[in-house]
This record gives C-alpha cells, sequence and structure tokens, in this order.
C-alpha cells in the first residue's frame, strides 16, 4: 500500500451567503493550515432555503486561485453535463495558471457525471439516466485529456483528476483509468469492498490502482471511523461547511490530528 501524507481539505459550499463572506472564510482557512478547498458545481442550494442565495463554480475557484498562495483548489466536483468537454480542459489549464503565481499550478479537476435534476431542468441541459450521464463523462476524459496536450501555454502540472462517485461497475472503471484521486462517502466496510472492486478494474484495464489517491468524508464521523479509513488507505479528508454562518469549530483539531498523523508515517 502507498503510504500518502494525510491531507485535510474543506468543501465550502457556496451557498446561502454572500460572495464576500466565502471570500473571507476561504482565506481563514488557508491561514489555519487545510491543504485543499473544495466547493461544489451546482447552480442552486441543496440544503436549506431552495431559492436562496447561490454562486457558481468556475468562476468562483478562478477568483480564489487568484486569492490564494498555498492551498489546492477545486470542485467536490464538477458536473461533466454542464460544459463541452474541451472548454472543460481549457477552463482548468487557465484556472491552473492563475492559481501557479509563477510556480506550480494548485487546480485539482474534480469531476463527476451530475445526479441534480434540478440544475438540469431550470438550465435547460438533457438530464438524461445514470447511465447515460456516466457514458458522457466516459466520452469526456479522454476528450479532456487530449486537449491538456494541444493547449498553448500547457498546464503547469499534469492536472489531477479527481473522480467523485462510487458505481461499481462504470465509475469505478472510469477512476482506474482516468483518476488521480477517488472520492466517495463510503464507511470503512464499504470503502473496502469498492477497493477491492477498483483493483479489479485496474487489472482489466493494466493500471496499478495504488497510484490513486483516496479521498473521502469526515461529516459526522467519530475518529476511530476515520482511523478505520486511513488503515484502508485513505488519505484525504473533506469537512464540509454551508452558509451563511461557516462554522469552523472542529477544524483546528482535524488539522491537529493530520498533523499527528503525518509526524508519525
Amino acid at each position: 500500500m502507498t503510504v500518502r501524507p494525510i491531507r485535510i481539505a474543506v468543501q465550502v459550499q457556496p451557498q446561502h451567503a454572500p460572495y464576500e463572506k466565502i471570500r473571507d472564510v476561504a482565506a481563514e482557512l488557508e491561514d489555519m493550515g487545510v491543504d485543499v478547498l473544495f466547493n461544489w458545481d451546482h447552480f442552486f442550494p441543496l440544503y436549506g432555503e431552495k431559492d436562496g442565495l447561490h454562486f457558481e463554480s468556475w468562476t468562483m475557484l478562478a477568483a480564489l486561485a487568484e486569492q490564494t498562495s498555498r492551498v489546492e483548489i477545486g470542485a467536490l466536483v464538477n458536473c461533466n453535463s454542464y460544459r463541452n468537454a474541451d472548454l472543460q480542459a481549457d477552463m482548468a489549464r487557465t484556472i491552473d495558471h492563475i492559481s501557479a503565481k509563477g510556480g506550480t499550478g494548485r487546480f485539482i479537476f474534480g469531476t463527476g457525471s451530475g445526479w441534480f435534476e434540478r440544475d438540469y431542468d431550470e438550465y435547460g441541459y438533457e438530464f438524461g439516466t445514470v447511465g447515460s450521464r456516466l457514458n458522457d463523462l466516459g466520452d469526456a476524459l479522454p476528450r479532456i485529456e487530449a486537449r491538456w496536450e494541444k493547449l498553448n501555454p500547457a498546464p503547469t502540472r499534469k492536472i489531477p483528476v479527481l473522480i467523485g462517485g462510487g458505481g461499481e461497475k462504470k465509475t469505478l472503471r472510469l477512476v482506474a483509468k482516468h483518476a488521480d484521486i477517488w472520492h466517495s462517502f463510503s464507511d470503512g466496510p464499504t470503502l473496502e469492498r469498492k477497493l477491492g472492486i477498483l483493483a479489479q478494474h485496474g487489472e482489466a484495464v493494466g493500471r496499478d490502482v495504488s497510484e490513486v489517491e483516496i479521498s473521502t468524508e469526515i461529516g459526522n464521523r467519530s475518529l476511530e471511523e476515520v482511523e478505520e479509513q486511513v488503515a484502508l488507505g485513505a488519505s484525504l479528508f473533506t469537512i464540509g461547511i454551508g452558509g451563511p454562518d461557516y462554522d469552523l469549530s472542529g477544524i483546528a483539531e482535524w488539522l491537529s490530528w493530520r498533523d499527528d498523523k503525518n509526524a508519525s508515517r
């Protein structure tokens, strides 16, 4: 098993808060020492008042790329359905450069097949089926990778691809073929089973999936449950926070836990 440093991410949900608040929270989180800042790619709130304040993902990520200097940034996750594949690649490359500040970019291309039907209906996208959306993602990923090879200037680094989702037949096969990071909401036993399935897909496509970083949620999990996931190979853990009053309590404790774990690895 590849031993990676433990990393803590915070998903700043872009809902129910003015942008100024989101910007200030992002700055505070970077100062606290979190490793990754995520938002999400939706057009309406997922929780609370359904027509409450909400902001678009990619334009926000470009602003965060300029604002920050250390943390990695990305969507958890981008919806493949909303943008042409080659455009997604170009947008990702541009944010990669914005975030580089003369060095290496900090953008993570987190992506998935989409699921929130209201986004599709109100913005005029075809919702299709779970299967058709996953097929579209499978078609898009090679185009995105190919476009990165053609862009001038090229990305500053191999942009990490994070794929979100736990589907065992299609999603995990896409993870085995394309992902640098796999994100799911799995508990310990589920994660262990799905990692076995991921390894089978890796064998089928000729890839050692130990190269894939395992990402999951802290959520309401206990320290014991998170430690169980670490033992299974997970190393990137996300805490989700939502507006209008983003609760940062508890994050410092998880950062301290991260530091202690990394000191002993």
